[in-house]
């Protein structure tokens, strides 16, 4: 890495902007075209010149394009490190550079507010076709079972279901629970899962409107979190993974159940979905970042998409900063 070349890369304003965002959360080129109120071509020349001085890295899925700042994870690149450091000491310092910084992160969360309303929106429309359209995508009793042996029969402990929508998941671990937590952003999604699960022990569940990315709950309290086809939904998934892991005691699991990569854009339009789906890479690394070791993947073959199973263990350290209290 060439300290001229970063030094060259960031003498434009506009690039100087997007790195404040990258630092942060991974943005798609169209947002920070948005953002920064400038053609996606612009932007993309703008980012190019970024990537091509290892500041920044694309990931593509699908037609879309995601940013995000190069790792600096371990101090594998400590220059990123301190571009980090200087821009975030810039904003502090510089009240021109503060106030627009200001009105970037304004816009942007204006532009996620809007699609999670819509998300939001679909929700409601599809709420009672919600087992329905799980099982359009994959065998749902293969993945079921295959999520019962990853976590093995009996001692769960406390777990929390995060997105639980008709409690189908609540209701399967149920034996193996110490207690449940179903949670699920949607008030009609909870109507439903709170007539699945009716027939548990008062004492046994308990069902709590709120969301992935804000759970309202203190510190360590669960031993297993599963996720099971919510993460996709998830504007931010590092910062779901991160909310889970701090509500996850030392050495407790995860488990997150996805569909693997995959190209089916309409699945956007038709269904919601923020991303299509997650490639083993990028799991691990969400993974590691948000405070778990993670173990081998379980692919699930057969459906019209491939369904993945993630397995992590909470790290007795958390990182030392979370992406929300970055934003924050």
């Amino acid at each position: 890495m060439n300290v001229e070349t970063i030094l060259k890369a960031l003498a434009d304003p506009t690039r100087l902007r997007i790195m404040r965002l990258l630092a942060a959360m991974e943005l798609a080129v169209g947002e920070l075209a948005q953002v920064l109120g400038q053609s996606q071509p612009r932007v993309s020349r703008h980012v190019g010149i970024l990537c091509d001085a290892g500041l920044a890295e694309r990931r593509r899925e699908g037609s879309w394009v995601f940013l995000h700042a190069a790792s600096q994870a371990d101090g594998e690149v400590p220059l990123i490190g301190a571009v980090i450091h200087l821009l975030a000491t810039a904003e502090r310092e510089d009240e021109g550079f503060a106030r627009q910084c200001l009105e970037d992160r304004r816009k942007l969360s204006a532009i996620r507010a809007a699609r999670e309303e819509a998300a939001q929106a679909w929700f409601q429309r599809h709420a009672g076709e919600w087992d329905e359209l799980r099982r359009l995508h994959s065998a749902d009793e293969q993945v079921e079972q295959e999520l019962l042996d990853a976590l093995g029969h009996g001692g769960l402990g406390h777990v929390l279901d995060i997105g639980t929508g008709t409690g189908r998941i609540a209701e399967l671990l149920a034996d193996d629970a110490a207690s449940i937590v179903a949670l699920d952003k949607s008030l009609e999604m909870l109507k439903l899962a709170r007539a699945r699960l009716q027939h548990l022990p008062a004492g046994k569940i308990e069902l709590v409107q709120g969301d992935f990315t804000d759970l309202p709950f203190a510190e360590a309290l669960f031993d297993t979190v599963v996720l099971h086809q919510v993460l996709h939904f998830a504007q931010l998934p590092e910062v779901a993974l991160q909310e889970a892991a701090r509500v996850t005691r030392p050495g407790g699991r995860i488990a997150i159940v996805d569909f693997a990569a995959h190209g089916r854009e309409e699945l956007r339009e038709r269904h919601a979905h923020a991303r299509l789906g997650f490639s083993d890479r990028q799991m691990r690394d969400l993974l590691r970042e948000a405070g778990f070791s993670a173990a081998a993947p379980i692919a699930l073959e057969g459906g019209e998409l491939v369904v993945k199973i993630w397995l992590g263990q909470r790290r007795d350290k958390a990182p030392a900063t979370t992406l929300k209290e970055q934003r924050a």
